[in-house]
């Protein structure tokens, strides 16, 4: 997918040269808003802006011109691009980036014997999608709409089909973490909605599909979804409440241009706190507040840099208390003033449960602030988890996302600490069978972290308007990127089996457009103190019993874990074991994680700049290869690999006693090996060298890679220690830098110095931002292999 994009006159000619004759200009206007009659079935076609479509339809008129659902952002509809042409053969609507047709209805038959008992009652709704070249890319072959009743309401399952062709690939539809190793959703079955206990891991519903035909799209319902990919020929999605069929299509002559498409219809991804790519420190859980400064002064002793600690559940008296128990935290402001005396930020965990016995409980139940059941009771726990832990605040309700916004800042964030964590946002007390105030739990089924998480988001920078925000969420949905909220897999467990699906779960939320994501280093759930591994560790445990007792093989999969998040949006410790810090899994693991807790620091200068690269363009810089090599068929379905910003190809080890591992590198470029320097041919696979000390890194040729000084963290302002090169083709690379803790990026209060490698004449130039970069430029530049 990845082309350069037409001119616009000429995408406009090309595709008005595949209109049908009867689309003649007499007949043709600019597009408003339109509804189409398909005899029985109303057809509503919407642009927003030139490569986005809205489509819906329903038997009901009225149900069409509904505005889009919850995550599309208000007022986005932008028609001016489009023109509209009426005709024998149906509707045409064409732009620059796409054509849209809609069939005409069909012609008025006497129904067959089997037709009469077993076809649809629904009117026969057809459309086809052509890209800016002509190409038809998508072909909608039937709709559903079929009367049940859920949760006492009498509705429909909803549901859209799609041509399948053999060749088609399929990716996104948020985090699902059943794969080992598979990338492509092709041949599989998800169900779209947010479950905790989902027995692979917890899986996120954010209905965003992407093609490998160079379209997406965005799935317009809340409820709980079926999508079935390219499955005896057909794709399909299902939704269990509904009045109508919702969805966007998405045109793009690259994957970057279908996240542009994606951000202009749900929000940008704001570039997080320069704190938020440092590493972040966390456990379940530090049980004082000596023991949050025990381990922030050790990191500082050490000289190992560090950016958060994270108080993690029951700093309070009781579920919901939304209080410091003072006996474990006498003086939390004086907690964090010595946090930030030593360059930290601080991150607590904020739950929105409500125990019955709470001083809030009654309060927020008689102000119809809790999830209810069908009796209009609060609901409390979980039965069938033994789950007693209260109600939950119902984030639908905008007075009870106040209440608990004021609540959170005033008893919890006010004594200095810099961000929340909103845990449980899926949420834990699944709303199935039971009523926000806005409807049933059933019929918005995985709308909760949205309104939960932007809620607190849109207050938090109202609080403080020039501090960025920065929040751990458990789960998102569609435009989640846009609260600046940072995104983890759960409560995972400390397995290999458990780190080798995080590579694929990820990569496919990436791929939804939840760019800032990343999971526990080392798993979360309760550490087993045995082990069934047969090999024999890489790593000596034997000064690290008093953790992993009889683990033997721990230490080493918490290494190779922290090796993956290196190379991670975001690098974040974590887990329900005694200690989880550097220093907790022996001197041997010990010593590999400090050089990768360094070299992440680094990188943050190349990372940072991926997050400016995501801001401008909606695209993820954790990468699928697919996205960046869109013509070597190989890396459609790899999902043990993947790409991290433009120059670094990570293959992440997973297996236990591994010391070499098969990677693939893409074709189309070499690929130089980071830790030997060693130059390879890209379109095979090659057979890596992976001592416990490394995983496989590679960087591809015409790469610019610049590397920061070591820092503490970065409230300490980072120089450019060197720029590597990696010579073989021409290279650019935008590097960018701002105060990294406000919003005055947002007035152009920023530095975007433009790096250029001419490979002919083996010269690194530098132009516009940092001055002083530029003069020192030859001092700074090493290309690798000279």
């Amino acid at each position: 997918m990845r082309q350069t994009p037409h001119a616009t006159l000429a995408a406009l000619a090309s595709a008005l040269a595949f209109t049908p004759a009867a689309f003649a200009a007499p007949l043709t206007t600019t597009l408003d808003r339109v509804a189409l009659d398909r005899n029985g079935a109303w057809v509503s076609i919407e642009a927003y802006g030139p490569n986005v479509v809205h489509v819906t339809i329903a038997a009901d008129k009225d149900e069409v011109l509904k505005g889009p659902g919850y995550g599309i952002l208000p007022k986005a509809s932008d028609n001016a691009a489009f023109r509209h042409a009426r005709g024998a053969d149906g509707d045409t609507f064409v732009s620059s980036g796409m054509t849209l047709h809609v069939n005409p209805a069909p012609a008025p038959r006497v129904p067959s014997q089997g037709e009469k008992y077993f076809a649809s009652a629904l009117a026969s709704v057809g459309l086809q999608v052509k890209n800016a070249r002509g190409e038809q890319v998508l072909s909608m072959t039937g709709w559903e709409m079929a009367p049940h009743t859920v949760n006492g309401e009498k509705t429909y399952q909803v549901g859209a089909s799609f041509a399948a062709p053999r060749d088609e690939h399929y990716y996104g539809m948020g985090q699902n973490q059943e794969s080992l190793s598979g990338l492509d959703l092709r041949g599989r079955m998800l169900d779209c909605k947010h479950w905790y206990d989902a027995p692979a891991g917890e899986t996120v519903c954010v209905p965003f599909m992407v093609s490998s035909k160079g379209y997406g799209i965005v799935w317009d319902n809340p409820s709980s979804t079926r999508f079935i990919a390219g499955v005896n020929g057909k794709t399909a999605f299902q939704s269990n409440v509904g009045e109508r069929v919702s969805f966007f299509v998405i045109t793009g002559n690259s994957s970057d241009e279908l996240y542009s498409g994606y951000a202009r219809l749900t929000g940008k991804t704001p570039i997080p706190p320069k704190s938020a790519f440092g590493l972040i420190q966390s456990k379940a859980r530090y049980d004082s507040q000596q023991e949050v400064l025990r381990v922030a002064n050790t990191y500082r002793q050490k000289k190992y840099p560090l950016d958060v600690m994270v108080v993690d559940w029951f700093y309070w008296t009781r579920m919901g208390q939304m209080d410091i128990n003072p006996a474990e935290f006498p003086d939390p402001d004086g907690m964090n003033k010595q946090l930030h005396a030593m360059g930290m930020e601080s991150i607590i965990s904020i739950w929105p449960r409500y125990e019955t016995s709470g001083r809030y409980f009654n309060e927020l139940d008689a102000k119809g602030y809790l999830l209810k059941d069908k009796d209009g009771k609060s609901v409390d726990g979980l039965p069938f988890r033994s789950d007693r832990t209260g109600g939950l605040i119902d984030a639908t309700n905008p007075k009870a996302r106040q209440w608990f916004w004021e609540k959170s800042r005033d008893n919890i964030l006010a004594h200095g600490f810099d961000y929340p964590w909103l845990d449980e946002t899926e949420p834990d007390l699944v709303p199935d069978g039971h009523f926000y105030s806005i409807g049933s739990g059933d019929r918005y089924h995985n709308l909760f972290p949205l309104l939960h998480v932007e809620g607190i988001a849109d207050n938090m920078r109202a609080w403080k308007p020039n501090k960025r925000v920065l929040i751990l969420s458990r789960a998102a949905y569609l435009g989640s990127q846009r609260t600046g909220a940072l995104f983890w897999s759960s409560d995972i467990n400390p397995t290999w089996e458990a780190l080798a699906r995080q590579i694929p779960a990820g990569l496919n939320m990436t791929a939804s457009g939840i760019a800032l994501w990343g999971n526990d280093i080392g798993g979360w759930q309760h550490l087993p103190q045995t082990t069934s591994a047969t090999k024999t560790p890489l790593l000596d445990p034997s000064d690290a019993r008093d953790v992993v007792g009889q683990n033997h093989d721990y230490p080493e999969l918490h290494t190779r874990w922290f090796q993956y998040g290196t190379f991670l949006p975001t690098l974040r410790l974590h887990g329900d074991r005694k200690q989880a810090d550097i220093w907790s899994f022996g001197k041997e693991a010990e010593a590999i994680m400090a050089r990768y807790d360094r070299l992440r620091y680094q990188l943050i200068p190349y990372i940072y700049s991926q997050a400016k690269f995501t801001h401008d363009t909606g695209a993820p810089f954790m990468r699928p290869l697919w996205m960046d090599f869109p013509q070597d068929p190989n890396v459609a379905d790899i999902g043990t690999e993947y790409m991290f910003g433009p120059a670094f190809l990570v293959a992440p080890v997973t297996e236990q006693g591994q010391t070499e591992k098969d990677v693939y590198l893409p074709a189309g470029s070499d690929w130089y090996n980071f830790w030997t320097k060693e130059k390879l041919a890209g379109g095979r696979w090659v057979k890596v060298a992976a001592p416990i000390d490394q995983i496989p890194v590679f960087v591809k040729a015409g790469s610019i890679v610049p590397i920061g000084a070591d820092i503490q963290s970065t409230a300490t302002k980072q120089a450019i220690a060197e720029i590597q090169v990696y010579p073989g083709k021409d290279g650019e690379f935008s590097l960018y830098d701002d105060d990294g803790v406000s919003y005055d990026y947002e007035k152009g209060k920023s530095t975007l110095t433009r790096l250029r490698w001419n490979d002919g004449n083996g010269k690194l130039t530098a132009s516009g931002g940092d001055a002083g970069l530029a003069r020192a430029l030859p001092g700074l530049v090493k290309v690798v292999g000279k």
